[in-house]
């Protein structure tokens, strides 16, 4: 390296030389210039290496030298000091420059859209405007659209789009990625597509940024299509590891399985299976999907693995009920040499709260305070909270929420309503009750939970008055519907709670009815009506039970898949006691494996048993 700077300094030694003038050959021009030359080159590498203290050095040189204002000069201090990280510095020379060149105001907003530094970036886009002597291009703008992006600026997005469009830059593939990256960012993911569908030319970080803003607003169904559309459409290496980290994202949201397992042929493929990133985001996608034999399989062969990769795997078997494995992968990570974060400590704690494991509860919270030095937060509590709770101890986990320095949320007090009404405790079951009432106005659940609260201990007339309040504010209450997902051949099938519109609707229907008549028979089911949150009569009840949004998907499973596939099914909220103990039923009358994700975990369905252990 030495040798190769020494030899570019004699070019530009020898550079200098050629435009000095004969009679000044020996002088201290020539020794200056030749100085200038070499300083050059450092300050360059030192921007390449990131060494901000080198570069200082050579800062002060130049200024002795007297090439301080020298536009050249400053923009390479500007580029440098940017790539070292201190904008402040990068901004002083700015400052003092005596002239400045387009080059000088690309870098310097480049440096800050790159720290997310909106207000300062804008300030000089404006500034630049201003001034007038120097042309805006497609690179200025873009940059900062950059910086819009990160603080997710809508309106003055929208602003330098109507700018790029009125100085003919908005079919720039620079400026169009970068409006499309900021509508995403902001939730306008309609506006995205349509900047991205006029563009005349894309790149392959064209087509990444619109993926990747797909599946950030949840259009997981669009992301997929769009893959498969880059693939098919264009020559671009749109199997880069952004884009694949995106799609498989996409198949975890759908619990897609089958495209999940196809994109892992193309990161075989591809040779990104070795990066961590992928390889977190492969074993996070087999996991939503119910398959954890997989995920773990994947695990085990990733030979560098790193804190993430360790924290997803452990949040994987968390959420599928494998506690004791939870435990033993936390203490196989220290013994690999990693500390436990936060984030780990969330999902071993969680896992405790499934199983009703209150003392390695209590332990592990202790742990993560005084072994591992880390301040809990409210996710923590909230997990203390769930184990306590469930496993009936609910004055405890009163007691915690008060003493907690964090405000209860909506899940701590859901959490405790819910295990109150397990557990008959209705005057905590009021003060919970209260506060979801205050916190969540429009959610009828609340409702319905303390109505039944008061319903198991025969408090009829508290029973009357909450149904009574949710009757008066029926206009502003929020029902979500329920809704289930099953994939079938490559194709994912959505039902709805009372379904009516899916082509095979009166197959499924008649096949539900099959299904009842086994399970009441054969699988020990009784349709239980409490379950059912809407406030009609009892027969009415009992059919609005019966087509569970779940109920339905597990028919289409049976009619739809070959004898000995599992049926994956995917749920919009958690699923209900009664659907909980259909699916025990029918897994042992059919003899089929049913996975099932709700909201909060899941529950896989074996011969008349749930891996929950029936606690959730």
């Amino acid at each position: 390296m030495a040798k190769s700077i020494g030899s570019r300094c004699k070019q530009l030694s020898t550079a200098a030389y050629a435009y000095v003038p004969e009679s000044k050959a020996g002088s201290e021009f020539f020794r200056s210039a030749t100085q200038i030359a070499k300083l050059h080159v450092l300050v360059q590498l030192c921007a390449k290496r990131k060494e901000p203290i080198r570069g200082k050095a050579c800062h002060g040189r130049i200024l002795q030298l007297g090439y301080g204002s020298d536009t050249l000069t400053s923009n390479m201090l500007i580029n440098m000091y940017s790539k070292c990280g201190s904008e402040v510095s990068a901004r002083k020379v700015f400052d003092r420059m005596t002239e400045r060149t387009l080059v000088s105001y690309n870098t310097i907003i480049s440096a800050y859209a790159q720290k997310g530094d909106e207000e300062n970036a804008l300030f000089l886009f404006v500034q630049m405007r201003r001034e007038g002597n120097n042309p805006l291009t497609e690179f200025t703008v873009s940059s900062v659209l950059c910086a819009c992006a990160s603080k997710c600026d809508v309106l003055t997005s929208k602003q330098l789009h109507c700018f790029s469009i009125k100085n003919s830059m908005d079919e720039n593939v620079f400026v169009g990625t970068a409006l499309l990256d900021v509508y995403s960012k902001s939730g306008f993911v309609h506006d995205a597509s349509r900047v991205f569908e006029g563009m005349p030319e894309k790149s392959d970080v064209t087509w990444s940024s619109m993926a990747a803003g797909l599946v950030q607003n949840k259009l997981y169904e669009e992301a997929l299509v769009l893959y498969t559309r880059a693939r098919a459409t264009t020559g671009l290496e749109t199997d880069n590891k952004f884009t694949i980290s995106s799609i498989i994202s996409a198949c975890a949201g759908l619990a897609a399985f089958i495209e999940g397992r196809q994109v892992h042929s193309v990161v075989c493929k591809t040779g990104f299976e070795s990066n961590n990133f992928i390889a977190s985001s492969l074993v996070d996608m087999y996991a939503k999907c119910g398959a954890i034999k997989d995920a773990f399989r994947l695990f085990q062969n990733i030979q560098d693995k790193n804190l993430v990769l360790w924290n997803v795997m452990i949040s994987a078997l968390a959420k599928h009920s494998r506690s004791l494995e939870v435990m033993v992968l936390f203490e196989k990570m220290q013994q690999a040499g990693l500390e436990p974060d936060e984030v780990t400590y969330i999902s071993v704690l969680s896992a405790c709260g499934h199983m009703g494991l209150v003392k390695e509860g209590r332990t592990y919270f202790y742990l993560m305070t005084e072994l591992h030095h880390l301040s809990p937060n409210v996710l923590h509590y909230s997990c203390m909270v769930d184990v306590l709770s469930r496993a009936g101890l609910v004055r405890e986990a009163y007691e915690l929420m008060k003493d907690m320095p964090f405000d209860p949320t909506a899940p701590m007090w859901g959490s405790l309503l819910g295990s109150c009404r397990v557990h008959g405790n209705v005057e905590l079951a009021e003060v919970a009750a209260g506060n979801l009432f205050e916190i969540e106005p429009g959610n009828a659940a609340n409702y319905v939970m303390l109505s039944n609260t008061y319903a198991a201990g025969r408090q009829w007339e508290g029973v009357a008055s909450t149904r009574k309040l949710l009757k008066e504010n029926d206009g502003v209450m929020k029902k979500e519907r329920g809704k289930s997902w099953v994939e079938i051949k490559d194709k994912v099938h959505t039902f709805m709670a009372g379904e009516r519109k899916h082509p095979r609707i009166m197959e499924i229907l008649l096949e539900l009815d099959r299904l009842m008549e086994e399970t009441k028979k054969r699988g020990g089911y009784k349709p239980d009506a409490g379950y059912e949150l809407h406030d009609v009569e009892q027969g009415k009840k009992l059919e609005l039970l019966k087509h569970h949004s779940e109920k339905l998907a597990v028919c289409f499973g049976l009619m739809s898949l070959p004898e000995g596939i599992p049926i994956r099914i995917m749920k919009n909220l958690r699923i209900c006691g009664d659907c909980h103990s259909f699916m025990k039923s029918v897994s042992s009358v059919e003899g089929r494996e049913i996975i099932v994700r709700d909201t909060n975990r899941f529950h896989h369905f074996w011969n008349g048993h749930c891996s929950c252990n029936d606690f959730w």
